[in-house]
């Protein structure tokens, strides 16, 4: 049986925490599937992006703010099997660290962008309440993750 190569698709995506240690998530509804879960701001590069670029670009375009610093440098990465636009990649998510200056930080005037790329509502998660969620939330492990990169959550 001869294995199919999966086109490969370049994300940045972030990790937004605010003073208080919580994460932004965003939840996104997938019509082809019926189905929804939780994750993090971010999204595909565009031609000529990095997972960097990218990463910088989806955070104003999903939050409004234009003033949030991103920290160059991995976090952490992984890959995914996913279908996006009617087929499946491999998407190679590098995440970066963001920082709100204020506790759970309101969105700007992103109404209509969020409507158009199905996130159905935007929240401000701790640690403690990733790990007794039930809902669906992408990457896997996120609580130990941010535990990981701002260790007094």
């Amino acid at each position: 049986m001869q294995e199919i190569e999966l086109p490969v698709r370049l994300a940045g995506r972030l990790i937004v925490l605010d003073p208080g240690r919580r994460i932004l998530l965003f939840r996104y509804d997938d019509r082809s599937s019926k189905s929804w879960h939780w994750a993090t701001p971010g999204g595909g590069a565009d031609p000529g992006e990095d997972h960097y670029a990218a990463a910088c670009r989806e955070l104003t375009e999903e939050t409004g703010w234009a003033d949030v610093p991103v920290r160059p440098g991995t976090v952490f990465e992984r890959w995914v099997i996913l279908d996006f636009g009617g087929r499946a990649v491999r998407q190679h998510e590098r995440y970066f660290l963001a920082r709100v200056p204020v506790d759970q930080r309101p969105l700007g005037d992103v109404a209509a962008m969020h409507r158009s790329d199905g996130i159905r509502a935007a929240r401000w998660w701790t640690a403690a309440e990733l790990d007794t969620t039930d809902e669906a939330v992408f990457p896997e492990r996120l609580a130990d993750r941010i535990r990981e990169i701002s260790p007094d959550s």
